[in-house]
């Protein structure tokens, strides 16, 4: 599937680092570093613009190894990029952990997957049908 993308930085385009990889990384944009506190949150540019098929989205989530090893994630996790978006693509991250974490420009700060999606039309019922799990919520499978 080919898509447009303009890219106003400096950085590769997002790629697949292996040959089974989902996501494609998504690397900062910054004139200068950028330095998030703990518990701070900030909007982070990456200087790329797409245009997606109608049908699709891009999922941005975050890098497994900044979460693991110093506690940064995305906020609105997966975050949606619809078809008819064409602004900058920016990423909400987070600090979660107690020391400050730096961000240098080119820095791997997410994953964006493009996935197919479906519309639904409602369809107003009295009753659903019934199913095995029924209204069972939250935790209760068990653990």
């Amino acid at each position: 599937m080919e898509v447009r993308i303009v890219n106003h930085s400096s950085n590769p385009l997002p790629a697949y680092e292996t040959v089974s990889s989902a996501g494609m990384d998504l690397r900062a944009n910054l004139d200068s570093n950028l330095v998030l506190q703990p518990l701070e949150r900030k909007l982070v540019k990456t200087g790329l613009f797409i245009e997606l098929p109608e049908g699709y989205e891009a999922q941005v989530r975050p890098r497994s190894g900044l979460a693991i090893k110093h506690g940064i994630t995305v906020l609105n996790s997966p975050g949606t990029i619809d078809a008819d978006y064409r602004g900058e693509i920016a990423v909400i991250l987070v600090n979660l952990s107690d020391q400050p974490f730096t961000i240098l420009h080119g820095d791997r700060i997410a994953q964006m997957i493009i996935a197919r999606h479906e519309k639904v039309q409602w369809y107003l019922a009295d009753q659903l049908a019934e199913s095995q799990r029924g209204t069972g919520g939250f935790g209760h499978t068990g653990l």
